[in-house]
């Protein structure tokens, strides 16, 4: 699944613009790399997300097509 459509459906980020526009500022890390909007991930991989006032890291535990709200949790495990 392309990292910005799971950030929006793991409830990272709001939006998939938002996030696209997130990689595209290089505010966005896979496995230590930075990632480009259709970046490639899946279960293990490690994403780093520089917010305006601070960070986060998670490990994706799964990557659906479809989420409800309440699942979106699920989705990732945070490390950081």
């Amino acid at each position: 699944m392309r990292i910005d459509k799971y950030l929006k459906n793991a409830r990272i980020i709001k939006r998939r613009t938002v996030a696209k526009e997130a990689c595209e500022q290089e505010r966005v890390t896979v496995n230590g790399k930075l990632a480009k909007p259709g970046t490639e991930v899946s279960a293990g991989d490690e994403i780093h997300v520089a917010f305006g006032t601070g960070s986060m890291t998670v490990r994706v535990l799964k990557t659906p097509e479809t989420v409800r709200k309440e699942e979106a949790p699920s989705l990732y495990e945070i490390i950081e």
